[in-house]
């Protein structure tokens, strides 16, 4: 029960808090972004409005609300709003929770809501514990996680409720937070001003995240003495850099973001753009991704996406790996930027996975086939049956024509050919041979 003491605290509290706690959103309206999942006629809002939420977890980056819309369900619902921290929190504090949520459901019939932030980092027993209370309805379940749930959170417990993914805020979300924060009471309070640069300064540096913007942009009126309402301070982009200096943009080794960046990465080499793939190839840099991890990448797309249409690529592939392996950061960011510049531009042939990949279905899927006799090996009993084996040295330009594909396979069951570089030069010059070759045996 609030009393006059409570009221107090809680003023108290505020004027500490940061400046993205004060701002946290305290309806629908309020919260910026994320129209897919809480927009007009979405599942979520229509559960939150008439207050029929069952479980769900809510994944997305860091920054972009998850928390905020856990606290408007807590100002919205009927039911009894606890929160447990995935970070000190035990399996005695879910029992105690769920425990007393089973008796305010039998003497009251109150609902309970457990919110649950970072849940990813419960062990399993401790998501465990929450499955049949789950299950049984004697508890709601709001889990918040910067993690894919669908690797980090038990598929029982993901079975029972709804995943709903946030994304990151875009740049006209973090101009909206700003400015309401600025001339909001429980913010700034009309006592500063930005200027354009400065607040474009403050959506680069946030990265799409609310939190980091907000951050941003107390750390800079902390720098200059407030003014008022009439006359507000003005907050320069100067003074924005000077509180946050360096962006960080997510990365998280192992997890989703560095498989979307590993991603992005490969797709550009293999679509010819030597920008993006340095771009990305620095973003991998910047969250400290290990060098031979990136080199290795490459390694495989030397031969998947360009294969002869430039050997040439395998060997700087290689050489970028050893240099990743030898030298290592910071120098090796230049080896490795080189190799992927030259994989970009390098012409692109699939035809060596292809092939290879089409002769192991035939293998798994297709008859036995045996080996032509002419081709066996001759270092037993009887091989002098075996027929004629042509050894291609003894004739002009080192090629006859003969037999090499088991009976029921001929030449192009696997391998097809690009039109790109050596590759394609190669094919038409051994075209061209053969046919001479086999003019010439015509005239004879």
């Amino acid at each position: 029960m609030e009393t006059l003491f409570t009221e107090m605290g809680n003023a108290e509290r505020a004027k500490v808090a940061p400046l993205a706690v004060r701002m946290r959103p305290r309806a629908l309206d309020e919260l910026v972004g994320q129209s897919e999942a809480v927009g007009a006629g979405s599942w979520l809002r229509q559960a939150i409005e008439s207050d029929t939420l069952s479980s769900i977890i809510l994944f997305g980056p860091a920054g972009t609300g998850k928390t905020s819309l856990a606290h408007i369900i807590a100002e919205s619902t009927k039911a009894t709003f606890v929160e447990v921290s995935a970070i000190g929190g035990t399996v005695s504090d879910l029992r105690r929770e769920i425990a007393a949520a089973e008796k305010r459901l039998e003497m009251s019939g109150l609902r309970t809501i457990l919110f649950v932030d970072e849940i990813h980092r419960f062990n399993r027993s401790q998501q465990d514990a929450l499955l049949h209370a789950v299950e049984d309805r004697m508890v709601v379940l709001v889990g918040a996680t910067t993690e894919n749930p669908f690797f980090e959170v038990n598929s029982a417990l993901i079975s029972r409720s709804r995943v709903v993914e946030l994304h990151g805020l875009d740049d006209d979300d973090i101009r909206q937070l700003v400015a309401a924060a600025i001339e909001d009471e429980r913010g700034l309070g009309g006592a500063y001003v930005l200027d354009e640069e400065a607040q474009e300064a403050i959506v680069t540096l946030a990265g799409g995240d609310g939190r980091a913007a907000l951050t941003t942009l107390e750390l800079a009126a902390n720098m200059v003495e407030a003014g008022s309402k009439e006359e507000p301070r003005l907050l320069s982009a100067e003074v924005v850099r000077t509180a946050n200096p360096h962006r960080a943009l997510p990365y998280d080794k192992n997890k989703d973001m560095h498989y979307d960046v590993i991603s992005a990465f490969i797709k550009s080499m293999r679509g010819s753009d030597p920008d993006a793939a340095v771009y990305w190839l620095a973003r991998m840099i910047d969250g400290g991704e290990d060098p031979k991890f990136i080199a290795r990448r490459m390694y495989i797309a030397a031969s998947e996406d360009i294969g002869n249409a430039d050997p040439q690529a395998l060997l700087v592939a290689e050489a970028a790996f050893r240099a990743a392996e030898v030298i290592g950061y910071p120098e090796c960011r230049i080896n490795l930027a080189q190799a992927a510049i030259y994989l970009a531009l390098a012409p692109k042939s699939n035809a060596a996975e292809a092939a290879i990949d089409a002769a192991l279905r035939e293998v798994r899927n297709g008859p036995l086939r045996t080996v032509p006799d002419h081709l066996r090996d001759r270092h037993r009993p009887g091989s002098e049956k075996y027929g004629t084996y042509k050894y291609p040295h003894s004739y002009p330009g080192g090629w006859v024509e003969q037999r090499y594909l088991p009976e029921g396979l001929e030449r192009g069951a696997f391998y097809e050919p690009s039109e790109r570089g050596w590759e394609a030069y190669r094919i038409e010059t051994t075209r061209r041979d053969r046919a001479q070759r086999g003019t010439e045996a015509a005239g004879a």
